[in-house]
């Protein structure tokens, strides 16, 4: 039986809540599953994020995935780096969880047009550059002969 870390989605409509769950892999998003590992609540700001170490460190051991959502919650707490470090054996004793997720802010057509243009002057600063560099050399150049 192959053994999914995924999210069970629950809550009212437009207003998401989910549980980390291990489930089989061959059952439904909101199907049965095998145990709860933890809740994440997106819709308070910052993000809510409560993780059962021991059992997720348990369900990992055994063979467990975690899919890509999960994985990057798990990234982003610092969850991913605490088991492998456990896995290789180090202390873990400093590293603590985070509860939360903070947002990223969102682009805007404002801020993609400033990104353009910065990245434009960056080009045209890196040319002209070049071309002072190319016409120094060709001076020291003739000066040699």
């Amino acid at each position: 039986m192959a053994v999914h870390i995924r999210l069970r989605r629950m809550g009212k409509k437009k207003q998401p809540f989910y549980r980390i769950v291990a489930a089989d892999s061959r059952r439904a998003r909101n199907g049965s599953f095998l145990e709860i590992l933890g809740t994440y609540n997106p819709i308070e700001k910052p993000a809510q994020v409560k993780l059962i170490e021991d059992r997720l460190n348990y369900w990992l051991d055994q063979g467990a995935i975690p899919s890509d959502t999960v994985n990057s919650i798990f990234t982003q707490v610092g969850f991913n780096e605490k088991y492998l470090r456990i896995k290789k054996g180090e202390d873990v004793s400093e590293i603590t969880l985070s509860t939360t997720i903070t947002e990223r802010p969102k682009k805007t057509r404002k801020m993609k047009k400033a990104a353009i243009a910065k990245a434009e002057e960056v080009k045209t600063a890196k040319v002209k550059t070049e071309e002072t560099t190319t016409s120094e050399n060709t001076e020291e150049s003739k000066k040699a002969d």
